[in-house]
């Protein structure tokens, strides 16, 4: 048994002071030092620096680890320059990230307070890195193909990913999930498939959506950038499918939609109404030029989301706390007190539940996935105490997973 006190705790129920937390692989307690020192007397007690603040362990629902070795060979500013670049530099890009570059970024993520993540696996080539990281995982095998004369290879393919990923899943802390990779990329056959594989067996279930303006022409009339991308490359001027097709086709299974930045508020409306859930990428959608999600919108209809970080193919680090700053900036039109505090919600309780985890909270029962984060100073307002937290954090200064510290 340990018991970890701060200055604060981060809980359901606002910032705490004057407590601690007792803890083993799940939390035990939460209460005043004094009454946790009676109660268990042989506890491991420490404390933490002065300025302290104690959260849930951060979930970035979104990362693509296969493209680690990107620094400035894909071509950022626009989403088909970019996304023409990785079909040429595909290649060399996955030559280069070896496992060692990508549990380096896990590393990187861990060192920023992320203990769980979701990994987009388009190859399974990360599966080993997933395998020994410290972090849980939710290990998003990727079915991508639209040409449906490849159909069957492709999902036969993708069988056999999603089969790996399962094998020893809970000794590794793995979570064997689907990912759907887009309307544009996915035959609707295909995309049947997944989402009643994902039903069937209970595992989440992601897709990207509408995250760029090329995409939302392409899908609405076979015309723009997409076209002659299509056309290059898959010797087709026609969408395979539409965008109420494929959003009504998940209907009757709540799925993670990622970016959404061109999805319309009727959209938006219809995806909160059968319970999905959508991951916004700042960095990456402005990187891209993909336009800006409207969280603020989201807060108003009462959709769920969180911020992630997407990949080093459209991002420069897998630091939540650099994402979390890139929101402050680019949601301005929201106080700021109410959006930091909506901030870390958004990578602790809002994914936690929807993926149904047990973490995400400082509560009696859940998992011991803790967060400590140090602050230069101890705020005179409580109100500020997150959006000192997202300002001044660059690297977490503890970090516990399961109970075991690793940062």
């Amino acid at each position: 048994m340990k018991i970890l006190v701060a200055d604060y705790i981060h809980t359901p129920d606002g910032y705490i002071q004057n407590s601690a937390i007792a803890f083993d692989e799940k939390i035990e307690a939460i209460a005043p030092l004094e009454k946790l020192l009676e109660r268990y007397p042989n506890a491991k007690l420490k404390r933490t620096p002065p300025y302290s603040v104690i959260y849930a362990g951060f979930i970035n629902t979104h990362v693509h680890l296969e493209f680690s070795a990107n620094k400035t060979t894909l071509k950022y500013g626009s989403f088909m320059p970019w996304l023409d670049s990785v079909i040429e530099s595909r290649d060399d890009l996955m030559k280069d990230c070896d496992n060692e570059m990508m549990a380096k970024e896990c590393e990187s993520m861990l060192k920023s307070g992320i203990t769980t993540f979701g990994a987009i696996s388009s190859f399974g080539l990360e599966l080993e890195v997933c395998q020994k990281t410290a972090q849980k995982v939710l290990f998003f095998n990727e079915l991508i193909g639209s040409n449906p004369a490849y159909a069957d290879v492709l999902y036969q393919d993708f069988q056999e990913r999603l089969k790996a990923s399962q094998q020893d899943a809970k000794r590794y802390k793995i979570t064997p999930s689907i990912a759907i990779h887009s309307p544009y990329s996915v035959h609707p056959v295909l995309v049947r498939k997944a989402i009643s594989l994902a039903k069937d067996s209970a595992m989440p279930l992601s897709a990207h959506l509408l995250e760029s303006p090329a995409e939302r022409e392409w899908l609405e009339s076979g015309s723009g950038e997409f076209r002659d991308f299509f056309s290059k490359f898959f010797n087709t001027t026609t969408p395979v499918t539409s965008i109420d097709e494929f959003i009504n086709s998940f209907e009757s299974y709540p799925t993670h939609f990622v970016h959404t930045t061109q999805a319309t508020k009727d959209e938006l409306k219809h995806l909160q109404k059968y319970n999905h859930f959508i991951a916004h990428c700042p960095r990456s959608n402005r990187y891209l030029g993909c336009g800006r999600l409207d969280i603020g919108y989201l807060d108003s209809i009462e959709m769920p989301y969180s911020v992630a970080t997407d990949g080093l193919s459209s991002n420069d680090s897998l630091n939540i706390f650099d994402e979390l700053r890139a929101s402050l900036m680019l949601h301005s039109d929201i106080n700021i007190e109410t959006l930091a505090l909506n901030l870390i919600d958004s990578i602790t309780s809002k994914p936690a539940k929807f993926f149904g985890l047990n973490s995400g909270e400082i509560t009696v029962g859940k998992d011991a996935d803790l967060v400590v984060v140090t602050l230069p100073d101890l705020p005179k307002d409580e109100s500020h105490i997150a959006l000192w937290s997202i300002i001044h954090t660059k690297e977490a200064t503890e970090v516990y997973i399961d109970g075991v510290k690793y940062v």
